[in-house]
């Protein structure tokens, strides 16, 4: 009978770590023919869930656990925390409208990181400030960004975008200031500074200082956005050249719109209406060379378009019905021109402070109150229209003469002028006027309801 082997105890240890790595082989074949050729095994989605009863309570705990790429889900709920800071790219999304409160005293986002896209949340209370403007969502040198669909209430600056790039403000809802009366304690609801390439679209604007700012911007895009009861401006933009704004509703402002001291603007299908004031216009275009103005409306403002040292402007296709002065242009300006618009309803059509009238020139323009004759069946008139009223010029100088607007004195005085031309700029006549309307503006639909209707505070 063999006697058995005895082993030391290394050679015990020994055998029982092949015996675990021979077991562990054949786990790793059991799996290899379980899986397809090729397939990767299956990761969770980065998903981080922000709730008030979960266990991640915060947006900044949300942030902050969220990996690059990843996405937090913000549960419905009123969340009262210091600035969250997004540094990494993220998409942040709400789910019934939850509620950021920055409790007046502060700011709430800001994005230090590129990509980054907020959704669905509802800002409220930024604290007002006289030496910072403080912003419900800020991007600081940053690109790619989206906010997308928010709701902004008593936020002093609603959106600041900050030397930001190729960024995205679209379907978000802007309502300014709790009792916002004066430019002091009201902000921008959306401000640019020193950005470019970004899109402004579909957004609703309420109440704030100005609806829209931008200063040193290039090539943005402004369309579909509606722009109302403003303390300053609808849209307020300096030093911001080659820039486009379409389709795009400014209304019942303080002061109407602002472009200054820039160059290349596009505006189209615009509508500037209900702009009121002694220093209200629906446009005011101020040291601005090559701007183009097609298919826009202007309708019971003070003024409908002013023009103060603008260089070859272009002006067709546009309406300007029931407005104080319809066009106001300043001597200064050079090469501008107005064709095929329409002059209906307006205390004054042209008005300018020159003599000369060397602004700007007018052809087939249609005027309500023409009183020539078209012979030859052109569609045309034959006689020249002075649009610059006599009574105007007058105005220019001394406006408390317009009390004696529906005098007869002024009728006789107009009539006098019609019959023997002398006083009224002739290079500002329009040499063959259109008989009927011919500015056919591309239709205007009315304005959807916001998408992001406003909440109560």
């Amino acid at each position: 009978m063999a006697t058995p082997i005895e082993h030391t105890p290394v050679e015990r240890a020994v055998r029982a770590v092949r015996a675990a790595m021979a077991l562990l082989g054949c786990l790793a074949l059991a799996l290899s023919v379980a899986r397809p050729s090729g397939a990767q095994p299956v990761t969770p989605p980065a998903t981080v869930i922000v709730s008030r009863d979960g266990p991640v309570r915060t947006l900044a705990e949300g942030v902050r656990r969220a990996p690059a790429g990843g996405r937090v889900v913000v549960r419905p709920g009123t969340y009262r925390e210091p600035t969250v800071v997004v540094r990494r790219p993220l998409t942040i999304v709400g789910e019934g409208w939850p509620t950021l409160d920055g409790e007046r005293q502060r700011e709430l986002l800001r994005i230090e990181a590129d990509d980054v896209t907020v959704r669905g949340l509802r800002f409220a209370h930024v604290g007002r400030s006289m030496t910072e403007d403080r912003a419900a969502v800020r991007v600081v040198l940053r690109r790619g960004c989206a906010i997308v669909g928010n709701r902004f209430d008593d936020t002093f600056f609603g959106v600041y975008l900050q030397k930001a790039a190729d960024c995205r403000v679209t379907d978000n809802a802007f309502a300014g200031t709790a009792g916002a009366g004066d430019e002091s304690t009201s902000g921008n609801a959306i401000h640019l500074w020193s950005a470019r390439d970004v899109l402004i679209a579909r957004n609703r604007i309420r109440g704030h200082r100005d609806g829209i700012y931008f200063e040193f911007v290039r090539h943005a895009r402004v369309e579909d956005n509606e722009s109302a009861d403003n303390v300053r401006y609808g849209l307020h933009f300096m030093y911001s050249d080659s820039c486009a704004y379409a389709r795009n509703t400014f209304r019942r402002n303080g002061s109407g719109v602002a472009v200054m001291y820039t160059n290349t603007v596009a505006m189209t299908g615009n509508r500037f209406l209900d702009n009121r004031g002694g220093a209200a216009y629906g446009l005011l275009l101020k040291e601005i060379g090559d701007p183009v103005l097609t298919g826009n409306e202007f309708a019971r403002n003070t003024v409908g378009l002013m023009a103060d040292g603008v260089t070859r402007l272009v002006a067709e296709h546009n309406v300007f019905a029931d407005n104080g002065w319809a066009v106001r242009l300043m001597a200064n300006g050079q090469d501008g021109r107005f064709v095929a618009n329409d002059f209906a309803g307006n205390s004054f059509d042209v008005a300018t402070n020159g003599g000369t009238g060397g602004a700007a020139t007018f052809d087939g323009n249609w005027f309500d109150d023409y009183r020539g004759y078209d012979l030859d069946g052109d569609g045309r008139g034959d006689v020249p229209h002075r649009p610059v009223r006599l009574f105007s010029l007058l105005v220019a100088r001394y406006e408390v003469a317009l009390v004696l607007q529906r005098s007869v004195f002024v009728g006789l005085l107009d009539g006098a002028e019609r019959a023997i031309p002398s006083l009224t700029p002739r290079r500002l006549a329009d040499p063959r006027p259109a008989m009927r309307p011919v500015a056919r503006p591309r239709p205007f639909p009315p304005s959807p309801p916001s998408p992001t209707a406003r909440s109560g505070a």
